[in-house]
């Protein structure tokens, strides 16, 4: 039996950012957390638009492809959740750095 990596988390990785070139000096990446994290959001939110859009297409008419609505709408529910774990380790590590004595 083979073990496949999972590899559709790395769908959820927006296009346009990334870890660029490191900085030899620094070693830190070029693109700021802020940044990933926002094209991330947006990113979840255009499946979440297609899903939307998929529905309300099927609902109309405009559309027989039932497996692709299906589809969309759960690969939205999916983005969604993960990105909620996410805020929610987050706000466990600013809660946990905020009870640091210092």
């Amino acid at each position: 039996m083979a073990i496949n990596s999972i590899s559709e988390v790395k769908q959820l990785i927006p296009d346009n950012v990334g870890l660029k070139s490191v900085n030899e000096e620094s070693k830190t990446p070029e693109v700021s957390f802020g940044e990933y994290l926002k094209s991330a959001l947006m990113k979840v939110s255009n499946l979440e638009n297609e899903a939307s859009r998929l529905k309300e297409d099927f609902a109309l008419g405009k559309t027989d492809n039932i497996p692709e609505v299906l589809i969309a709408g759960e690969k939205a529910s999916v983005a969604l959740q993960f990105t909620m774990q996410i805020r929610n380790k987050i706000l466990d590590a600013y809660s946990e750095i905020m009870r640091m004595q210092i």
